[in-house]
């Protein structure tokens, strides 16, 4: 007999393991298939390739340009033994992003597989739709969307400082959970340079539906922009403090207007 849990009625407001009942001393065994299902899952997250053309047409559609950029990872297996080379960009990428520099970018965004391309393949473009808005209402000039494989957070640091942006967001997959296998980090950074580290970056983490929405993660994100060009900097010295109109400048929620 499988007895319930009496922490049951918290399900309802969490994808957390909780409250999954026992036989026995045991998990019952929907719960333990559960489990390995949401474990394949995760490692399905990490080794899927990125599509990065099928994210190409669909900016494209948007009016975007795109360039395709490589790290110096030969494969997937290195990518997770060597994080030192998915910070570096590869010689025919940086000829490229060379090639390519006219004028300097207010911002880069780059889309970055990092730990789970499904994660990308789901959130990213749905983001970028939902931040266009902003920067047209910050008047922030969008360089080209920059898609990177095998590509850590630091790569940007890298792609922004060739293409001489004033700052950078890198939207990249997160490291799998077992509740949450398509969850998407940005990171924001001001003026980058091979010298940045952490603390010079602003995360919004947990991008998905069940998580922070689309809209809301891109009203985050121009709200740091916006404060990051005013104070120019970035990091630990600038709060997350959206959430307190009476600090906003003229970023204001679009989703609830």
């Amino acid at each position: 007999m499988t007895l319930p849990d009496n922490w049951l009625f918290l399900k309802q407001f969490t994808k957390a393991r909780i409250a999954l009942g026992r036989n026995g001393v045991s998990l019952p065994t929907k719960e333990t298939l559960n489990f390995s299902l949401s474990h394949a899952q995760a490692r399905d997250a990490v080794h899927q390739p990125f599509n990065s053309n099928k994210i190409q047409d669909e900016l494209h559609a948007m009016g975007l340009s795109t360039l395709t950029v490589y790290s110096c990872v030969k494969d997937r297996e290195e990518y997770l033994r060597r994080p030192d080379l998915g910070r570096k960009l590869d010689q025919e990428s940086i000829k490229k992003l060379e090639e390519a520099y006219q004028n300097p970018s207010d911002l880069i965004v780059i889309i970055g597989d990092g730990l789970s391309s499904y994660a990308v393949d789901r959130q990213a473009v749905s983001v970028i739709r939902s931040l266009l808005p902003y920067l047209k209402k910050l008047n922030i000039q969008l360089g080209p969307v920059i898609l990177a494989h095998q590509a850590r957070v630091a790569l940007g640091d890298q792609i922004g400082s060739i293409l001489h942006a004033k700052s950078i967001a890198m939207l990249i997959g997160e490291r799998p959970g077992l509740s949450s296998a398509d969850s998407l980090g940005i990171y924001m950074t001001w003026q980058p340079d091979n010298t940045r580290n952490d603390a010079d970056r602003n995360c919004i983490s947990n991008v998905r539906p069940e998580g922070l929405k689309h809209d809301l993660a891109a009203f985050k994100l121009a709200w740091l922009l916006e404060q990051s060009f005013i104070k120019q900097i970035s990091g630990v010295r600038l709060k997350d403090e959206s959430d307190n109109t009476a600090l906003s400048d003229s970023i204001k929620p679009l989703y609830i207007s």
